[in-house]
Protein backbone atom coordinates (compact mmCIF):
# COMPACT_ATOMS: atom_id res chain seq x y z
CA UNK A 1 0.00 0.00 0.00
CA UNK A 2 1.25 3.65 -0.79
CA UNK A 3 2.53 5.49 2.11
CA UNK A 4 -0.21 7.92 3.52
CA UNK A 5 1.98 9.54 6.26
CA UNK A 6 5.45 10.24 6.67
CA UNK A 7 7.40 8.10 9.17
CA UNK A 8 9.05 10.00 12.44
CA UNK A 9 12.96 8.47 13.21
CA UNK A 10 14.57 8.43 16.47
CA UNK A 11 18.44 9.32 15.84
CA UNK A 12 19.16 8.90 19.38
CA UNK A 13 18.58 5.20 18.80
CA UNK A 14 21.16 5.02 16.11
CA UNK A 15 23.56 6.16 18.69
CA UNK A 16 22.81 3.29 21.20
CA UNK A 17 24.32 0.08 20.20
CA UNK A 18 21.01 -1.55 22.00
CA UNK A 19 17.96 0.43 19.64
CA UNK A 20 20.63 0.71 16.67
CA UNK A 21 19.33 -2.50 14.54
CA UNK A 22 15.48 -0.87 15.14
CA UNK A 23 16.65 2.26 14.04
CA UNK A 24 18.27 0.69 10.77
CA UNK A 25 15.07 -1.20 10.15
CA UNK A 26 12.97 1.71 10.37
CA UNK A 27 14.87 3.33 8.40
CA UNK A 28 15.11 0.82 6.03
CA UNK A 29 11.65 1.02 5.53
CA UNK A 30 11.69 4.72 4.76
CA UNK A 31 14.02 4.85 2.29
CA UNK A 32 11.99 1.98 0.30
CA UNK A 33 8.17 2.91 0.80
CA UNK A 34 8.66 6.75 1.03
CA UNK A 35 11.65 8.89 0.51
CA UNK A 36 10.54 11.30 3.15
CA UNK A 37 11.29 11.13 6.73
CA UNK A 38 11.07 13.25 10.15
CA UNK A 39 14.44 13.35 12.05
CA UNK A 40 14.05 14.06 15.98
CA UNK A 41 16.78 14.16 18.58
CA UNK A 42 19.43 15.18 16.05
CA UNK A 43 21.87 16.61 18.61
CA UNK A 44 20.89 20.56 17.58
CA UNK A 45 21.28 22.67 21.40
CA UNK A 46 17.71 23.75 21.61
CA UNK A 47 19.00 27.46 21.68
CA UNK A 48 20.88 27.38 18.87
CA UNK A 49 17.99 25.71 17.06
CA UNK A 50 15.45 28.46 18.59
CA UNK A 51 18.33 31.18 17.55
CA UNK A 52 18.17 30.03 13.81
CA UNK A 53 14.54 30.50 13.49
CA UNK A 54 14.45 33.70 15.28
CA UNK A 55 17.74 34.82 13.18
CA UNK A 56 16.18 33.56 9.78
CA UNK A 57 12.44 35.49 10.33
CA UNK A 58 14.42 38.42 11.27
CA UNK A 59 16.18 38.84 8.00
CA UNK A 60 12.88 39.47 6.12
CA UNK A 61 12.42 42.35 8.26
CA UNK A 62 15.82 44.30 7.30
CA UNK A 63 15.10 47.15 4.88
CA UNK A 64 15.30 46.33 1.71
CA UNK A 65 18.12 48.37 0.39
CA UNK A 66 20.04 46.21 2.74
CA UNK A 67 19.10 43.02 1.01
CA UNK A 68 19.62 44.43 -2.21
CA UNK A 69 23.10 44.98 -1.13
CA UNK A 70 23.56 41.13 -0.91
CA UNK A 71 21.21 40.05 -4.16
CA UNK A 72 22.11 36.87 -5.58
CA UNK A 73 22.45 38.00 -9.12
CA UNK A 74 25.61 40.38 -7.81
CA UNK A 75 27.52 37.40 -7.49
CA UNK A 76 28.31 34.01 -9.94
CA UNK A 77 28.24 31.78 -6.90
CA UNK A 78 24.01 32.06 -6.41
CA UNK A 79 24.77 32.79 -3.03
CA UNK A 80 22.81 35.97 -1.74
CA UNK A 81 19.19 37.28 -1.42
CA UNK A 82 16.08 36.85 -4.32
CA UNK A 83 13.68 38.98 -3.93
CA UNK A 84 9.75 37.41 -4.34
CA UNK A 85 8.52 35.52 -7.16
CA UNK A 86 12.28 35.81 -8.72
CA UNK A 87 13.01 31.61 -8.90
CA UNK A 88 11.23 29.58 -11.38
CA UNK A 89 10.09 25.29 -10.74
CA UNK A 90 8.47 23.24 -13.08
CA UNK A 91 8.21 26.13 -15.84
CA UNK A 92 6.45 28.51 -12.99
CA UNK A 93 7.00 31.32 -10.80
CA UNK A 94 7.61 30.10 -7.29
CA UNK A 95 6.18 32.75 -4.95
CA UNK A 96 8.86 33.04 -1.99
CA UNK A 97 11.79 35.11 -0.70
CA UNK A 98 14.62 33.62 0.44
CA UNK A 99 18.72 34.27 1.10
CA UNK A 100 20.78 31.41 0.12
CA UNK A 101 24.02 30.00 2.28
CA UNK A 102 26.77 28.09 2.08
CA UNK A 103 29.96 26.63 4.18
CA UNK A 104 32.14 28.90 3.02
CA UNK A 105 34.64 28.80 0.42
CA UNK A 106 37.12 31.09 -1.50
CA UNK A 107 37.10 32.50 -4.66
CA UNK A 108 37.97 29.43 -6.97
CA UNK A 109 41.26 29.97 -8.79
CA UNK A 110 41.83 31.29 -12.42
CA UNK A 111 41.23 28.51 -14.71
CA UNK A 112 39.07 26.34 -12.74
CA UNK A 113 36.31 24.38 -13.78
CA UNK A 114 33.32 27.11 -14.58
CA UNK A 115 30.93 25.19 -11.66
CA UNK A 116 33.79 25.89 -9.20
CA UNK A 117 31.93 29.46 -9.26
CA UNK A 118 29.61 27.91 -6.98
CA UNK A 119 32.14 27.50 -4.19
CA UNK A 120 32.13 30.87 -2.75
CA UNK A 121 31.94 33.24 0.15
CA UNK A 122 28.49 33.89 1.35
CA UNK A 123 27.04 37.71 1.04
CA UNK A 124 25.77 38.09 4.38
CA UNK A 125 23.21 41.10 5.82
CA UNK A 126 25.24 43.82 7.20
CA UNK A 127 25.96 43.22 11.48
CA UNK A 128 24.59 46.72 11.70
CA UNK A 129 21.68 45.53 10.98
CA UNK A 130 21.54 41.57 12.14
CA UNK A 131 24.78 41.41 14.52
CA UNK A 132 24.42 37.53 15.33
CA UNK A 133 22.99 36.50 11.69
CA UNK A 134 26.72 35.10 10.20
CA UNK A 135 27.55 33.21 13.55
CA UNK A 136 24.80 31.83 14.46
CA UNK A 137 24.30 30.28 10.32
CA UNK A 138 27.97 29.36 10.33
CA UNK A 139 27.83 27.72 13.38
CA UNK A 140 24.22 25.68 12.74
CA UNK A 141 25.71 24.76 8.90
CA UNK A 142 29.15 23.32 10.78
CA UNK A 143 26.77 21.04 12.69
CA UNK A 144 24.25 20.49 10.30
CA UNK A 145 27.30 19.19 7.87
CA UNK A 146 28.74 16.66 10.35
CA UNK A 147 25.02 15.49 11.46
CA UNK A 148 24.39 15.09 7.41
CA UNK A 149 27.38 12.82 6.89
CA UNK A 150 26.50 10.87 9.95
CA UNK A 151 23.27 9.90 8.65
CA UNK A 152 24.34 9.13 5.34
CA UNK A 153 26.70 6.54 6.77
CA UNK A 154 23.60 4.94 8.67
CA UNK A 155 21.62 5.20 5.42
CA UNK A 156 24.76 2.77 3.75
CA UNK A 157 24.17 0.47 6.61
CA UNK A 158 20.44 0.17 6.67
CA UNK A 159 20.48 -0.93 2.94
CA UNK A 160 23.49 -3.35 4.19
CA UNK A 161 26.07 -1.69 2.74
CA UNK A 162 29.68 -0.67 4.52
CA UNK A 163 29.10 2.50 6.56
CA UNK A 164 32.08 4.48 4.82
CA UNK A 165 30.41 3.59 1.13
CA UNK A 166 29.42 6.85 0.77
CA UNK A 167 32.50 8.74 1.28
CA UNK A 168 34.33 8.66 -2.14
CA UNK A 169 31.68 11.42 -2.95
CA UNK A 170 32.64 13.95 -0.42
CA UNK A 171 35.51 16.88 -0.40
CA UNK A 172 37.62 17.02 2.73
CA UNK A 173 35.97 21.03 2.97
CA UNK A 174 32.80 19.65 1.60
CA UNK A 175 30.52 22.96 0.54
CA UNK A 176 27.14 22.72 2.09
CA UNK A 177 24.16 24.48 1.40
CA UNK A 178 20.77 25.92 2.85
CA UNK A 179 18.06 28.71 2.40
CA UNK A 180 15.89 30.73 4.72
CA UNK A 181 12.47 31.03 2.96
CA UNK A 182 9.55 33.31 3.21
CA UNK A 183 6.59 32.19 1.75
CA UNK A 184 3.62 34.44 1.89
CA UNK A 185 -0.05 33.83 2.10
CA UNK A 186 -1.98 33.87 -1.35
CA UNK A 187 -3.76 37.85 0.41
CA UNK A 188 -0.38 38.91 0.76
CA UNK A 189 0.36 37.83 -3.28
CA UNK A 190 -2.89 39.44 -4.67
CA UNK A 191 -3.73 36.04 -5.74
CA UNK A 192 -6.85 35.57 -4.31
CA UNK A 193 -8.63 33.75 -1.30
CA UNK A 194 -9.43 30.96 -3.55
CA UNK A 195 -6.29 30.53 -5.78
CA UNK A 196 -4.01 27.71 -4.66
CA UNK A 197 -0.69 29.32 -5.02
CA UNK A 198 2.89 27.65 -5.99
CA UNK A 199 5.55 28.32 -3.33
CA UNK A 200 7.55 25.96 -5.41
CA UNK A 201 6.56 23.52 -7.56
CA UNK A 202 6.59 19.82 -8.19
CA UNK A 203 10.34 18.50 -7.63
CA UNK A 204 13.14 16.16 -6.21
CA UNK A 205 16.06 17.43 -4.22
CA UNK A 206 18.99 16.84 -6.37
CA UNK A 207 21.70 15.29 -4.44
CA UNK A 208 21.92 13.13 -1.70
CA UNK A 209 20.32 14.34 1.25
CA UNK A 210 18.56 17.40 2.54
CA UNK A 211 17.26 18.77 6.04
CA UNK A 212 14.40 20.92 6.77
CA UNK A 213 13.67 22.87 9.74
CA UNK A 214 10.08 23.88 9.37
CA UNK A 215 10.38 27.47 11.20
CA UNK A 216 6.90 28.49 11.57
CA UNK A 217 3.31 26.55 12.61
CA UNK A 218 2.47 26.47 8.65
CA UNK A 219 1.26 23.59 6.84
CA UNK A 220 2.04 23.74 3.16
CA UNK A 221 4.94 20.71 2.32
CA UNK A 222 3.72 17.80 0.40
CA UNK A 223 5.02 14.45 -0.54
CA UNK A 224 3.61 12.45 -3.53
CA UNK A 225 3.05 9.05 -2.80
CA UNK A 226 3.53 6.35 -6.24
CA UNK A 227 -0.51 6.72 -6.54
CA UNK A 228 -0.01 10.38 -7.42
CA UNK A 229 -1.79 11.22 -4.27
CA UNK A 230 -0.38 14.28 -1.94
CA UNK A 231 0.27 13.82 1.24
CA UNK A 232 0.88 17.09 4.22
CA UNK A 233 4.34 16.60 5.65
CA UNK A 234 3.12 19.62 8.36
CA UNK A 235 5.41 21.16 11.12
CA UNK A 236 6.22 18.75 14.23
CA UNK A 237 8.20 20.61 17.21
CA UNK A 238 11.76 19.19 17.24
CA UNK A 239 12.06 17.45 13.93
CA UNK A 240 13.94 17.90 10.68
CA UNK A 241 12.25 16.63 7.54
CA UNK A 242 14.35 14.68 6.00
CA UNK A 243 14.23 13.93 2.06
CA UNK A 244 16.51 11.40 0.25
CA UNK A 245 17.63 13.08 -3.26
CA UNK A 246 18.36 11.78 -7.02
CA UNK A 247 22.19 11.36 -6.59
CA UNK A 248 20.73 8.96 -3.20
CA UNK A 249 18.77 7.19 -5.64
CA UNK A 250 21.44 6.53 -8.78
CA UNK A 251 24.21 5.76 -5.77
CA UNK A 252 22.19 2.89 -4.36
CA UNK A 253 20.52 1.29 -7.64
CA UNK A 254 16.96 2.37 -6.91
CA UNK A 255 17.12 1.32 -3.81
CA UNK A 256 16.47 4.78 -1.56
CA UNK A 257 13.05 6.53 -3.44
CA UNK A 258 13.68 10.19 -4.39
CA UNK A 259 10.35 11.24 -3.68
CA UNK A 260 8.65 14.64 -5.66
CA UNK A 261 7.60 17.05 -3.20
CA UNK A 262 5.84 20.59 -3.50
CA UNK A 263 4.86 23.69 -1.51
CA UNK A 264 1.78 25.48 -1.60
CA UNK A 265 1.53 29.10 -0.37
CA UNK A 266 -0.12 29.38 2.92
CA UNK A 267 -3.74 30.77 2.88
CA UNK A 268 -5.14 33.92 2.80
CA UNK A 269 -5.01 35.27 6.96
CA UNK A 270 -2.51 32.13 7.75
CA UNK A 271 0.65 34.75 7.54
CA UNK A 272 3.59 33.64 6.08
CA UNK A 273 5.06 30.52 6.37
CA UNK A 274 9.06 30.54 7.30
CA UNK A 275 11.13 27.62 6.24
CA UNK A 276 15.52 26.71 6.62
CA UNK A 277 16.48 23.61 4.37
CA UNK A 278 20.03 22.20 4.96
CA UNK A 279 21.26 20.87 1.48
CA UNK A 280 24.23 17.77 1.61
CA UNK A 281 27.10 18.65 -0.83
CA UNK A 282 28.77 16.13 -2.87
CA UNK A 283 32.06 16.41 -4.60
CA UNK A 284 31.11 17.93 -7.57
CA UNK A 285 33.32 17.06 -10.01
CA UNK A 286 31.99 13.26 -9.67
CA UNK A 287 30.81 11.98 -13.24
CA UNK A 288 27.71 10.50 -14.24
CA UNK A 289 29.17 7.64 -15.46
CA UNK A 290 31.22 7.32 -11.86
CA UNK A 291 27.80 7.65 -10.52
CA UNK A 292 26.14 4.81 -12.27
CA UNK A 293 28.99 2.24 -12.97
CA UNK A 294 31.30 2.63 -9.59
CA UNK A 295 28.64 4.05 -7.60
CA UNK A 296 28.97 2.75 -3.69
CA UNK A 297 29.52 -0.68 -5.32
CA UNK A 298 26.26 -3.30 -5.65
CA UNK A 299 23.20 -2.90 -3.30
CA UNK A 300 23.23 -6.51 -2.31
CA UNK A 301 20.72 -8.45 -4.10
CA UNK A 302 17.72 -9.39 -1.67
CA UNK A 303 17.52 -5.41 -0.75
CA UNK A 304 16.77 -4.74 -4.16
CA UNK A 305 14.48 -7.15 -4.47
CA UNK A 306 12.87 -5.79 -1.26
CA UNK A 307 12.41 -2.28 -3.05
CA UNK A 308 11.25 -3.93 -6.14
CA UNK A 309 8.49 -5.74 -3.95
CA UNK A 310 7.24 -2.71 -2.65
CA UNK A 311 7.07 -0.93 -6.55
CA UNK A 312 5.10 -4.06 -7.49
CA UNK A 313 2.62 -3.69 -4.88
CA UNK A 314 2.12 0.01 -5.60
CA UNK A 315 1.92 -0.27 -9.30
CA UNK A 316 5.31 1.00 -10.21
CA UNK A 317 6.97 4.68 -9.45
CA UNK A 318 3.72 7.59 -10.42
CA UNK A 319 4.75 11.08 -9.92
CA UNK A 320 5.47 14.56 -11.54
CA UNK A 321 9.20 14.89 -12.09
CA UNK A 322 11.31 12.46 -13.55
CA UNK A 323 14.62 11.24 -13.07
CA UNK A 324 16.73 13.34 -14.70
CA UNK A 325 20.11 12.21 -13.07
CA UNK A 326 21.83 10.00 -16.34
CA UNK A 327 24.88 9.85 -17.79
CA UNK A 328 24.78 10.69 -21.67
CA UNK A 329 22.82 14.17 -21.33
CA UNK A 330 24.64 17.66 -21.80
CA UNK A 331 25.97 18.03 -18.43
CA UNK A 332 29.29 15.38 -17.43
CA UNK A 333 29.54 16.15 -14.05
CA UNK A 334 27.66 16.82 -10.89
CA UNK A 335 29.02 20.21 -10.52
CA UNK A 336 28.02 21.27 -14.53
CA UNK A 337 24.46 19.83 -14.03
CA UNK A 338 24.16 21.74 -10.70
CA UNK A 339 25.11 24.92 -12.37
CA UNK A 340 22.90 24.16 -15.40
CA UNK A 341 19.90 23.52 -12.80
CA UNK A 342 20.68 27.14 -10.75
CA UNK A 343 21.27 29.45 -14.29
CA UNK A 344 17.53 27.81 -15.26
CA UNK A 345 16.21 28.39 -11.58
CA UNK A 346 17.27 32.36 -11.88
CA UNK A 347 17.75 33.31 -15.19
CA UNK A 348 18.22 37.06 -14.21
CA UNK A 349 21.63 35.45 -12.45
CA UNK A 350 21.95 33.52 -15.92
CA UNK A 351 21.65 36.59 -17.95
CA UNK A 352 24.10 38.27 -15.99
CA UNK A 353 27.14 35.77 -15.34
CA UNK A 354 26.17 32.60 -17.52
CA UNK A 355 24.61 34.22 -20.61
CA UNK A 356 26.06 30.73 -22.58
CA UNK A 357 24.46 28.37 -20.63
CA UNK A 358 21.24 30.08 -20.14
CA UNK A 359 21.35 30.35 -24.24
CA UNK A 360 21.87 26.66 -24.58
CA UNK A 361 19.09 25.88 -21.72
CA UNK A 362 16.71 28.30 -23.29
CA UNK A 363 17.23 26.49 -26.93
CA UNK A 364 16.43 22.88 -25.28
CA UNK A 365 13.45 24.34 -23.31
CA UNK A 366 12.21 24.94 -27.21
CA UNK A 367 13.31 22.00 -28.90
CA UNK A 368 11.09 20.16 -25.99
CA UNK A 369 8.25 22.20 -26.30
CA UNK A 370 7.92 21.61 -30.26
CA UNK A 371 8.71 17.87 -29.70
CA UNK A 372 5.65 18.49 -27.41
CA UNK A 373 3.46 20.19 -29.73
CA UNK A 374 4.19 18.01 -32.56
CA UNK A 375 3.20 15.22 -30.64
CA UNK A 376 0.39 16.80 -29.23
CA UNK A 377 -1.00 17.30 -32.59
CA UNK A 378 -0.29 13.46 -34.02
CA UNK A 379 -2.53 12.63 -30.54
CA UNK A 380 -5.24 14.95 -31.59
CA UNK A 381 -5.60 14.33 -35.46
CA UNK A 382 -3.84 17.79 -36.22
CA UNK A 383 -5.10 20.17 -33.37
CA UNK A 384 -3.15 23.29 -32.80
CA UNK A 385 -3.94 22.99 -29.00
CA UNK A 386 -1.14 22.54 -26.98
CA UNK A 387 0.35 22.08 -23.01
CA UNK A 388 4.07 23.72 -23.52
CA UNK A 389 4.86 23.47 -19.57
CA UNK A 390 8.02 22.01 -18.70
CA UNK A 391 9.48 19.35 -17.00
CA UNK A 392 10.40 19.74 -13.35
CA UNK A 393 13.62 20.06 -12.76
CA UNK A 394 15.95 18.71 -9.76
CA UNK A 395 16.16 21.69 -7.59
CA UNK A 396 16.70 22.48 -4.13
CA UNK A 397 13.81 23.95 -2.21
CA UNK A 398 10.96 23.33 0.39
Amino acid sequence: MSFTSVPILDLALARDPQTKPQFLAELRHALMEVGFLYLKNVGIPGDLWQQVISEGIAFFDIPKEEKLKIEMKNAPSFLGYSQLSAEITAGKIDHREQIDLSTEHPVPQPGAPLYENLLAPNQWPSPEVLPRFREVYTDYMRRMGTISIEFTSLIAEAIELPADAFNRYFDADQQHKLKIVKYPDVAELGLGDSVEGQGVGPHKDSMLTSYLLQASNHRGLQVQNMKGEWIDCPPIDGTLVVAIGQGMEALTQGVCASTTHRVLSPQAGAGARFSIPFFQGVRASTTFEELEDVGVGQVPEAVKQQRQKVLEANGGRLDDVEFTFRKGGVAKTLGEATLRNRVKSHPDVGERWYPDILRDIREQQAREAAAREQEHEQEQGGSSAVDVSTQAQAVEAH
